[in-house]
């Protein structure tokens, strides 16, 4: 760990998001060994991801932005709710793009929900890497080492069951092992360019940082009601709901004892 800590922050955000991706190809390869999954097991490891992600948002984007913006004698309250919106709109046009998207028009329905879903997934991940670059970018300047960490964490936790959750459909809709494994993991080649492109803006322009910061809590909250909360809850409530309440108190824990 004091080797990790000691690296140039652009490194740490690309180790960081190059786990993140690695732990996505993890999921889509389970597509190899089964061909039924735990629907339990699955909501609440989403659900444990969402919590985490949702605490992260607070303790390692919105607070050390807070804290950054008084320190630079902005408005805090102005640039954290300017960045907020921005990073939830940004995803939020990007789902409607997507949903129009005139290359899923000809395909049969099943195939056109799994498709959809893949980029929906492969689009959520830019914010996700930009968020850990972002996060290990900051370090120098204050932000917490710990909340960067448990951010990737949190992230690559909530990846394995998308990777798996865009292997699996695509299988079961007729494409082959090999087809579907490659679609899944690719889903989350995004996230080390995001990751490196984050720190390096965060590393090179601290006048802007907060409203980067701000953003990508933004675009990660956006991301968790858009397609992490629903995906969790669309069989049962319950293991969601417990998932969520660990993830939330463990990241919290986590960092208010360690940060």
């Amino acid at each position: 760990m004091d080797f990790f800590m000691r690296l140039h922050p652009v490194l740490q955000g690309l180790l960081a998001t190059l786990f993140t991706y690695a732990v996505t190809a993890l999921g889509a390869a389970i597509v190899f060994f089964i061909k039924k999954v735990n629907r339990t097991l699955i909501d609440l490891m989403l659900g444990f991801a969402a919590g985490v992600m949702i605490a992260a948002c607070f303790w390692s984007l919105l607070q050390p932005s807070v804290e950054l913006s008084l320190a630079l004698g902005y408005n805090a309250w102005l640039i954290n709710a300017l960045g907020f919106l921005c990073g939830g709109a940004f995803v939020m046009l990007a789902d409607l793009l997507m949903s129009k998207a005139k290359m899923f028009n000809s395909a049969d329905s099943k195939f056109k929900r799994t498709a959809l879903f893949a980029a929906a997934v492969t689009m959520h991940n830019i914010p996700e890497g930009l968020a850990v670059g972002v996060a290990f970018g900051s370090i120098p300047l204050g932000a917490s080492a710990t909340g960067a960490i448990m951010l990737a964490l949190g992230i690559g936790l909530q990846n394995f069951p998308e990777g798996l959750c865009v292997s699996m459909p695509l299988y079961l809709s007729g494409k082959s092992k090999a087809k579907s494994f490659f679609a899944g993991q690719a889903s989350g080649l995004v996230e080390p360019v995001a990751g490196v492109l984050g720190a390096l803006f965060a590393v090179a322009a601290k006048s802007l940082l907060p409203l980067a910061l701000s953003f990508s809590a933004g675009a990660m909250i956006a991301v968790v009601c858009a397609e992490i909360v629903p995906e969790a809850f669309e069989a049962g409530k319950r293991p969601a709901q417990i998932g969520i309440l660990i993830g939330f108190t463990v990241m919290m824990i986590l960092d208010i004892a360690l940060g």
